[in-house]
């Protein structure tokens, strides 16, 4: 194992905490720190924690009501005047009906704005098709010089939203909405465009993202016991893609399963074939909405339903060793 992880991790107990929360206590430090940074929300304030940030400055906190597409053109020129501003709402309404406006106001101009597009995955759950992205990486990874960043727990989310407000230029963060196991530790680096190698393996790469990062340990801790030694990547930024490490790891392993909570096409999946095919082309299985949308349910059940869990992972890694 070369990066810490949590010692509680598969206890029956282990704390589970939304990531939401993590861009919430984060939004507060940064606020203490640096007088420029802004918050503005889309009617959706305590849904995203936003609320936490202007409870400790309402004079840098602007709601800006169901008016997404009007937030983020004020965000782009908070932005250009010199402002660090942080727009949050779900991620179906941003960057769903804000793409054009992410497209020109931000991202064409580079404006130094930060998106967080909450409630994305499954985890949104009785909401249903509706209220659950499962596309948003796709079409915010497709932008020029836009940062995407999807972190596994809440302390990573915390280190991310950190981090997002030293880089300059645009950035997308993405949460979920449940409560998830901790995976890492305060100990766990965090840097953008640096995918973490949790533990180590030589038969099979399972690359995760995301939550779900947590059913991928789950399924190599059931692979060991079969031994069958599967080597986990935290891959939490899409883009930029740390190509080196999976790269790496795939050519001690021959080949690779991606895990994900998003449409099969065009997130992490479409990343890991994307690089491998220019540079190590290698067998690779897909966890994954298999290009259909969602439907109300509890969580833990529409990840049984969509093959979305660690015994799903187990089967998908023994089929893809076998293509090597």
């Amino acid at each position: 194992m070369t990066s810490p992880l949590n010692p509680h991790l598969f206890d029956a107990d282990v704390e589970k905490i939304p990531t939401r929360n993590g861009y919430g206590d984060a939004l507060v430090i940064l606020g203490k720190k640096d007088p420029r940074v802004m918050v503005l929300s889309g009617d959706l304030t305590e849904s995203t924690r936003a609320h936490l940030f202007r409870e400790a400055f309402p004079e840098r906190f602007i709601e800006c009501g169901v008016a997404e597409q009007n937030m983020l053109g004020i965000a782009a020129g908070l932005a250009l005047s010199g402002k660090i501003p942080f727009v949050c709402s779900y991620a179906v309404f941003m960057p769903g009906r804000t793409w054009d406006q992410l497209r020109v106001s931000v991202c064409y101009s580079n404006a130094n704005v930060k998106i967080a597009g909450a409630h994305a995955g499954l985890s949104v759950g009785p909401d249903g098709a509706t209220h659950q992205a499962l596309e948003d990486l796709a079409i915010t990874r497709v932008l020029p010089g836009l940062t995407v960043i999807a972190p596994c727990d809440y302390l990573e989310t915390k280190k991310a939203t950190l981090a997002a407000a030293k880089i300059k230029g645009p950035v997308y963060l993405r949460f979920a909405r449940d409560a998830t196991p901790s995976i890492t530790t305060p100990r766990t680096p965090f840097v953008i465009g640096q995918s973490l190698v949790l533990r180590e393996g030589q038969d099979v790469t399972l690359a995760a993202c995301g939550p779900l990062l947590y059913e991928a340990l789950r399924a190599a801790q059931v692979l060991e016991t079969q031994h069958i030694h599967a080597e986990v990547i935290n891959c939490h930024t899409l883009k930029p893609f740390d190509e080196e490490t999976l790269i790496n790891s795939v050519k001690k392993t021959g080949c690779c399963v991606t895990i994900e909570e998003h449409q099969i096409i065009g997130g992490l999946h479409s990343v890991v074939c994307e690089t491998l095919s220019r540079n190590h082309p290698a067998p690779v299985s897909a966890i994954g909405m298999p290009d259909s949308f969602g439907q109300s349910g509890e969580p833990q059940e529409l990840l049984t339903h969509y093959h979305m869990t660690a015994e799903d992972i187990v089967q998908a890694a023994k089929r893809v060793i076998k293509k090597k």
